[in-house]
């Protein structure tokens, strides 16, 4: 499936509650990529805009309380409508409000994908205790530990860190393209778990859209970094290059390895 060209004329309505950090640039990549984002976090309107969205997108970075009643409400809507929802659950395990508000999205909200770094699905399939962050890493990305978390949830589980592993718990992918530069810019993981909302929008095949998505977002990073000079340039030169985007650009350097 050429998943950018039909990202580009289906243009899929993402609706994100995410936080104050990433919201600038996750609407921008969107829009780049070919979706129109919408941004909310105010529970009055999460529940509306939950169940007319073509994908939902739950960050926990900066969370709230109005913030976590939204992701529920809107979670919930999306379902009661069959339209996927992304989690993002970031530094689950840090403190016991936001793993409280997690828990609940786990237990009332069934997930489409779950998109964060090694050491936050590890938090989740219970081999690390708590993840401090966005930048908490583990030394290594296990694809079984990856896999035990998307068959407990039943979704589609994104791990992200050297290698990215992708899996629904029966089939694994292993993607290596992206670049270190990455980890030197604020939200870049957010942008990611935003990006995957129109992936998945227009497939029926949740797994394959989110080794795309892996994989178009990481070349992505590879094509920007030949043009920028640090991590300010790299910012406008991976928006610039999700624009530029093609299904022929990601199938000519996809680093993708299916187990």
């Amino acid at each position: 499936m050429n998943f950018i060209a039909k990202i580009r004329e289906d243009k899929p309505f993402i609706f994100n509650i995410t936080n104050e950090v990433a919201s600038n640039f996750a609407a921008n990549g969107l829009i780049a990529i070919g979706a129109s984002p919408a941004m909310s976090h105010t529970p009055r309107e999460a529940q509306d805009y939950g169940a007319m969205a073509d994908a939902v997108v739950l960050n926990l970075g900066t969370l709230t309380e109005d913030r976590g009643e939204a992701m529920l409400k809107a979670g919930k809507a999306a379902n009661e409508k069959g339209v996927p929802v992304i989690l993002d659950p970031i530094a689950v395990g840090g403190t016991v409000f936001r793993t409280e508000i997690i828990n609940d999205i786990l237990a009332t909200v069934k997930l489409a994908a779950i998109r964060a770094n090694a050491g936050e699905i590890a938090v989740l399939a219970g081999a690390l205790e708590k993840a401090k962050g966005p930048d908490s890493m583990i030394e290594k990305n296990d694809p079984e530990i990856a896999k035990a978390v998307a068959k407990k949830y039943d979704t589609v589980v994104i791990s992200t860190g050297e290698t990215d592993v992708i899996t629904d718990g029966m089939r694994t992918a292993l993607c290596k393209n992206g670049h270190e530069m990455l980890q030197n810019i604020t939200a870049s993981g957010c942008l990611l778990s935003s990006i995957i909302g129109p992936f998945v929008s227009v497939a029926d095949d949740k797994f394959q859209a989110g080794v795309y998505a892996v994989a178009s977002y990481g070349i992505a990073a590879e094509l920007a970094m030949k043009k920028a000079m640090g991590p300010g340039t790299f910012i406008l030169a991976l928006l610039d290059e999700l624009y530029f985007l093609t299904d022929e650009k990601v199938k000519r350097y996809k680093q993708i390895q299916e187990r």
